[in-house]
Order: structure tokens, then C-alpha cells, then sequence
């Protein structure tokens, strides 16, 4: 099943126009919408997995996955900053999201959610809190950075599958 799609930010040679899927099973799908062309990616497919791949982030050509232990997979010169995998987690990750430093020049990094609102941040990006070891009305099931989008303004939010949002930084 795909669990993850994302928007080919920097359309050229190396990244043309459209989106890209990944898999629960690693594979990752480059969809060229303006040539109607499938590429597989540099992926997970073929590779041992202990858990599910449950989501993905992409950053100039390179790609993240993080399976449901917790695992990050860094695919095409993105780097590896860590992982929960083989760390006791009180719930399964669900999601993964990239960070921006909250100070320009600092290193960039990425932060890994689980269903129970817990939190976790690899790289230069600061932590804003989270929603681990409160009570929830439905489980955490996204996350999404504001990053570009809200300059100045360094902060994630926490999307649960009953449309409540919890917002940090």
C-alpha cells in the first residue's frame, strides 16, 4: 500500500515534474506527469524490514523513510541523523516530517511522531513539546512542519485521526 506522497519540489533533469510515492514495503515511485513515465527509486524493496514503512520526506532529490519502529532509511545523498529503531517506544511511529532550523546556518534536521503524540527530533532542529503522556481522544496519525512556509516562525503540527491538530513552536 502507499503510505506516503510527495510533490517533486525542484522539477529538472534529476527531479521532473510530478510527485513521488513510497511504500509500506520501502519502494519508492517517481511519477513524471509531464512525460506520463514511472521510475523506481533507489528504495527499501528487496530489504529486510522489521516494520512496515509508515512514512516519507523528501529534500533535494534525496528521500527519508521511517518504518513503524521507529527505523529511518536516508536514500539518494540525503543524510542519515538517526533513529528510534531498536528503542523501546510506547507507541508505533506514524509519521515523519522535515525540520528547519530555528536560526538561519544551522543544520536542518527531521522529526519522527508516534500514534501517542511523542515527539522525537534528529539534526540542528529544536524540540517544541508534544502531546506524549497525554490523554487522547483519537490516536496521532501526521505531521507537517511549517518550515518555508511560516518564515521566522520554526514549528510543527500533530494531526490526530479525529481532525484534532495540536500546534508547537
Amino acid at each position: 500500500p502507499v503510505v506516503a506522497v510527495l510533490p517533486n519540489t525542484a522539477p529538472s533533469a534529476n527531479q521532473p515534474l510530478g510527485y513521488t510515492v513510497a511504500t509500506s514495503g520501502g519502494g519508492l515511485y517517481r511519477f513524471d506527469t509531464s512525460q506520463g513515465t514511472v521510475t523506481a527509486l533507489p528504495s527499501m524493496v528487496g530489504q529486510h524490514l522489521n516494520s512496515p514503512i509508515v512514512g516519507a520526506a523528501s529534500n533535494f532529490g534525496g528521500y527519508y523513510l521511517v518504518a513503524a519502529d521507529g527505523g529511518v532509511f536516508a536514500l539518494g545523498g540525503v543524510p542519515f541523523l538517526g533513529s528510534m529503531g531498536g528503542q523501546k517506544l510506547n507507541a508505533p511511529i506514524v509519521g515523519i516530517a522535515l525540520g528547519f532550523p530555528a536560526t538561519p546556518g544551522t543544520p536542518s534536521g527531521y522529526y519522527l511522531v508516534a500514534a501517542d503524540g511523542g515527539v522525537f527530533t534528529f539534526g540542528g532542529i529544536p524540540f517544541y513539546g508534544s502531546m506524549g503522556g497525554q490523554r487522547l481522544n483519537a490516536p496521532i496519525v501526521g505531521v507537517a512542519t511549517t518550515g518555508p512556509i511560516v518564515p521566522n516562525t520554526p514549528g510543527y503540527w500533530l494531526v490526530a485521526s479525529d481532525g484534532g491538530v495540536f500546534s508547537f513552536g
